[in-house]
């Protein structure tokens, strides 16, 4: 009977042996599937966090960008409110501009366009016809050159009487512009000048040329001595080579050099243009 008893408790000990096996295997299996799902887990929450922390990165970004870009809108509607100001005043100063421009044009047009007349205006004042008087302008200047076989014999600077009824009528046209400047330069050939007591070389007698004709155009003529300017060039301007007599004549003259200001010669224009337009 023992051992009966003995069998049945061992068989039962065997049986109970064999399924706790199995079931600690099966807990170990589930046990592993568990720490897989685990780990893998862990993984995701590891990649979510990353990705939480760049995005919350990205969103501080973004959030300050916009915060760069509401108040940049503000700068650049103020900027865009000054450069409209700015804008305006610089277009109003281009028509300003522009304007000067086509006055200054429309001006030079003018005194290119009259040039001729003026000149034949100058000459009806001096009321000269003669070849050896020259008048002309350029650049604004008016310029009255005599030759000066009219003013002077060889070698002196002593007035002749001919000369002083040419200055005479070279006094008028001075005393009618009485802002305006003269210059009387004196030109000689580059024949040496021999020297005196008095005169050295040709500069000593081109600026006494300049000085006896200014002293006739003052002391004689009326004209204010603060309205001139005397000047001796010697024979360093010629008008052509001294390589003849009749060039070395042409280039011994006296030239008076009328130089206005620039306002009152556009006016002297503009009334010349409206007596064309009379005639």
């Amino acid at each position: 009977m023992r051992k009966v008893i003995f069998a049945l408790s061992l068989a039962t000990l065997t049986l109970t042996s064999c399924g706790t096996k199995k079931k600690i295997a099966a807990l170990e299996a589930q046990n592993k599937e568990c720490q897989d799902l685990l780990n893998s887990t862990t993984v995701k929450l590891n990649l979510c966090l990353s990705e939480k922390e760049a995005l919350s990165k990205q969103n501080e970004y973004l959030k300050q960008n916009n915060s760069d870009l509401i108040n940049n809108q503000k700068e650049l509607t103020l900027l865009t409110s000054k450069g409209a100001q700015n804008l305006e005043k610089s277009l109003e100063s281009l028509k300003e501009k522009d304007l000067k421009i086509t006055r200054l044009q429309d001006a030079l047009t003018r005194k290119d366009s009259v040039t001729l007349a003026l000149v034949t205006s100058l000459k009806s004042s001096v009321g000269i016809s003669d070849p050896d008087i020259e008048v002309n302008v350029e650049k604004g200047v008016v310029f009255i050159s005599i030759a000066d076989k009219l003013l002077f014999k060889s070698g002196s600077y002593v007035v002749s009487d001919r000369a002083k009824e040419v200055l005479a009528k070279v006094a008028k046209v001075i005393n009618d512009k009485p802002t305006f400047e003269c210059m009387v330069e004196g030109h000689t050939d580059n024949v040496p000048f021999t020297g005196n007591a008095v005169l050295l070389d040709n500069w000593d007698l081109s600026v006494k040329r300049s000085t006896a004709i200014i002293r006739v155009l003052t002391k004689e003529l009326g004209v204010k001595p603060s309205q001139l300017i005397a000047a001796g060039r010697g024979e360093y301007i010629p008008l052509v080579d001294n390589s003849s007599a009749d060039n070395r004549s042409k280039n011994r003259r006296t030239r008076i050099v009328v130089l206005p200001k620039i306002d009152e010669f556009y006016d002297m224009i503009e009334k010349e243009m409206k007596n064309q337009k009379k005639q």
